[in-house]
């Protein structure tokens, strides 16, 4: 089985004024520790809620330091189950990210081949009419 796994990071970031300077350093200071190794990993920007459920940026600036959620998506191949494909991801990205605090946000099996020709097959079988209702028709 194969499963789309998404982590989330909590990227420091130092000598920054604005939450919008702070994201695009953490989102270029992520894809160079990344980088040439684990270059199918996307890049996002997180998402945080306040208390009250207002939407809030995804950096906290403070004293020109900031820290930014970042959302890192993966795929994971060959799982048995989706604790070990979570368990892949957190090492695989943990591993270049040294001192960022990792959290699995998501984890979504991926479906197979097999069930993707049998989807396909069963939406075709529903386009084309059967011979006898053609028949039956004319």
């Amino acid at each position: 089985m194969d499963c789309r796994v998404v982590v989330e990071a909590a990227v420091p970031v130092y000598d920054v004024e604005t939450a919008d300077e702070a994201i695009r350093i953490a989102i270029a200071k992520t894809g160079e520790l990344l980088n040439p190794d684990l270059n199918y990993v996307e890049i996002n920007m997180g998402s945080r809620t306040s208390p009250s459920g207002e939407e809030l940026l995804p950096a906290f600036v403070a004293a020109d330091e900031a820290l930014v959620a970042l959302e890192l998506e993966m795929t994971v191949f060959n799982v048995e189950q989706e604790e070990h494909a979570a368990r892949i991801a957190r090492k695989e990205i943990g591993q270049r990210l040294e001192n960022v605090p990792l959290t699995v946000l998501e984890v979504e099996v991926l479906p197979s081949e097999e069930e993707e020709e049998e989807q396909s097959a069963e939406s075709d079988d529903d386009l084309i009419p059967e011979f006898d209702d053609l028949v039956d028709e004319g």
